[in-house]
């Protein structure tokens, strides 16, 4: 536990003005990120008696051992910045709000030639209009359907509309007129946009006034004695309302606004929040967060607001955001959001009304969310508890572990070995600390020398990681330096980070589990066990746990240790090696199929993606690439003389001696337009 006035900066190095500050601890992590009008006066805050300060800001200033930061010109600037770094470095005693599930939205693809109405979920893409989020996906396709019978806007996918063009035959939809049917230019692309556009309209809202004037043209139709297309006029208005059933009204017709509602106790939050558009609710969605920081309701709120709107631009962020408490600075914060909206936008408490009334409905709402999700995690949390206390007790170990990780090993008949690495942290998977490796050290099959390999690649990394912050001095290590392995963490683009200057951001490996689990026996225990003493590491519990009776085998012992069927420790163990068997083999799929898809054209110097594409669409296939003379590939554009021998030697090179065959029904085996075997 550091001393906070160890490093507590003099009063006259922090400036007092507008700016963001971290906290790291003496790894150089960033355990906290923080804004204040004044650095000066906020941070003389945490630098006071002990005993005067909250328990969690008292453990984040014991367990920190430094801190800087950043001034900036504005509050809005200040906002925008710690909302960044609060996203980058995710400091462990910020609040942070998470999704318990990822919401759909209903997605308009305006970025494509004919735009498609169709369920998303995930990340936003630029280019597309989104309207929700919805509880539930089919809640979004019965309000689709409903709507499509008005403006029959494409909903296939990209494939299914390739092939209505080139057979010239609309999909089912198109011939029960709920597609407009552009596939086969029944309209075209401008009318079909238009169509797109007017479904926008209607889904943001301004529904009253395209009711009224389908009501209109139905009367005229009608008083013309047109009365088929007046039925259908009167079926399409009787589907929009249908459609507009689906969302309550609540507040005036013209009203956008998104209401917050929080919900919490001593340790957690819930946070609730309504989307209104066009005075009917157009979605809802909710979170869940610890408490790891000494906020009150204001900062709760701020932070639900930046995790809401930090992403967001244009009309997602609404004209009115009604909230139950005001954040520290409000006009920096509506400042902030209009900035991100493009126009002005008001942050308020609600008075009176029916926003108020519609508040309290929101904030029922987070009372119930949170009593759910207490409700849940205490049985979870039992459980979990229970889980780890039975693994301690049966491995005779001094404590639980709390960290758990599990290695597999995986091949396709000595083919792609490959190995996996997946981490549990109190009995939940931590996916963001899985690895995955190549094995490098050897060629064939061998899963006891595989697992030596890695086990001995990841505690090298370890090692290597404690020398580089101070930490190798108190623990004894092996003589010599620890030499460096080339290709550890393959498969992951950042495999080079760790070698990076400290830059308080999360370290590969950096941290050691209470127990390592094998994926096998007896002969991948003890190879790892002497992974482990050949770097004089003697502090981490080892065990494997077999497939084939489920039995739990520790070094040097001749007898497997039996848990009982029903044991929840037996269970997390088994959960914990299926997650590392199922992301090993998803890897070595992955190399498999890479391998197979190569082209002999990849081993050509210097062509790319786009000439080999040429190649390929020129002649067909590759096999009849192959057949062509170095003048006739010259023949294709951006290919030279040089580029054309190149090729030829290289498909020469590359021939098969004989056809390859399918051993399991004897099928001769053609190459496709890619240039690999089916």
């Amino acid at each position: 536990m550091a001393d906070p006035s160890s490093y507590r900066p003099k009063p006259g190095q922090i400036p007092d003005s507008p700016g963001v500050y971290k906290f790291r601890d003496e790894h150089r992590r960033v355990i906290y990120v923080g804004k204040a009008k004044s650095l000066r006066q906020r941070l003389a805050n945490y630098f006071q008696d002990l005993s005067g300060l909250h328990p969690r800001t008292r453990t984040m200033v014991t367990t920190a051992a430094s801190v800087e930061w950043t001034v900036v010109a504005t509050e809005v600037e200040a906002l925008q910045l710690e909302y960044s770094w609060i996203k980058e470095f995710d400091p462990r005693f910020n609040v942070k709000y998470r999704d318990d599930k990822s919401y759909p939205y209903l997605a308009v693809t305006l970025n494509e030639e004919f735009p498609r109405v169709q369920v998303m979920r995930g990340a936003k893409k630029k280019g597309v209009r989104y309207f929700g989020p919805y509880g539930h996906a089919w809640a979004i396709r019965e309000t689709v359907d409903l709507m499509l019978r008005v403006f029959p806007v494409r909903t296939c996918s990209a494939g299914v509309f390739k092939n209505a063009a080139r057979t010239g035959r609309p999909c089912l939809l198109g011939y029960i007129g709920k597609c407009s049917a552009p596939c086969v230019g029944r309209v075209t692309p401008e009318e079909h946009r238009e169509l797109a556009d007017d479904f926008c309209d209607f889904m943001a809202g301004r529904t009253g006034t395209y009711i009224r004037r389908l009501e209109k043209d139905m009367m005229a139709a009608a008083e013309e004695m047109e009365y088929e297309r007046a039925a259908r006029l009167r079926d399409d208005v009787e589907a929009l309302k249908r459609a507009m059933e689906k969302s309550a009204v609540v507040l005036a017709d013209a009203t956008d606004a998104d209401l917050i509602a929080v919900a919490e106790d001593e340790l957690e939050a819930a946070v609730q929040i309504f989307h209104v558009r066009g005075g009917r609710v157009r979605g809802q969605r909710g979170w869940v967060t610890d408490k790891v920081e000494n906020v009150d309701t204001s900062g709760l709120v701020e932070h639900a607001l930046q995790q809401l709107y930090g992403e967001e631009s244009g009309d997602a962020v609404p004209k009115e955001v009604l909230v139950p408490a005001l954040p520290e600075d409000p006009a920096a914060v509506s400042q902030w959001l209009a900035d991100r909206r493009g126009s002005q936008v008001s942050l308020r408490i609600p008075q009176r009304g029916d926003k108020k009334d519609l508040m309290v409905t929101v904030q029922r709402n987070a009372q119930q969310a949170l009593g759910l999700h207490k409700t849940k995690r205490a049985s979870d949390l039992t459980t979990r508890s229970r889980a780890l206390e039975e693994i301690a007790g049966a491995l005779d170990l001094d404590t639980a572990p709390l960290r758990i990780e599990c290695f597999d090993i995986s091949h396709l008949q000595g083919d792609d070995v490959v190995a996996s690495m997946v981490v549990f942290e109190d009995g939940l998977a931590r996916k963001g600390e899985y690895r995955r490796f190549q094995i490098k050290g050897f060629e064939g099959q061998d899963d006891v020398r595989s697992m030596h390999e890695v086990i001995s690649r990841r505690f090298r990394r370890y090692l290597q990681e404690k020398e580089r912050t101070g930490e190798w001095e108190e623990t004894p290590a092996p003589t010599g330096p620890v030499p460096a392995v080339p290709g550890e963490g393959d498969g992951d683009p950042r495999a080079a980070e760790d070698s990076r200057e400290d830059d308080g951001r999360p370290k590969r490996f950096a941290y050691p589990p209470q127990l390592l689990v094998v994926d096998g026996g007896q002969p991948q225990v003890a190879a790892a066990k002497r992974a482990l003493d050949e770097l004089g590491i003697d502090d981490i519990a080892v065990c494997g746990l077999a497939k084939r009776l489920e039995e739990v085998w520790l070094p040097d012992d001749d007898d497997p240790v039996v848990l009982p069927r029903s044991s929840e420790g037996l269970y997390l163990l088994q959960r914990v090696r299926d997650e590392a068997h199922r992301f090993a083999i998803t890897y070595q799929r992955a190399k498999r199929a890479k391998r197979i898809r190569a082209s002999p054209l990849d081993a050509v110097p210097g062509l790319g993606d786009t000439r080999k594409q040429a190649l390929i669409k020129h002649f067909g296939s590759v096999k009849k690439l192959r057949q062509a003379t170095i003048e006739e590939i010259c023949e294709v554009p951006g290919i030279g003389r040089r580029t054309a021998e190149s090729v030829a030697v290289a498909l020469a090179a590359a021939a098969p001696a004989a056809p390859a065959v399918n051993t399991a029904t004897g099928e001769i085996m053609e190459e496709d337009d890619g240039g690999s075997t089916t």
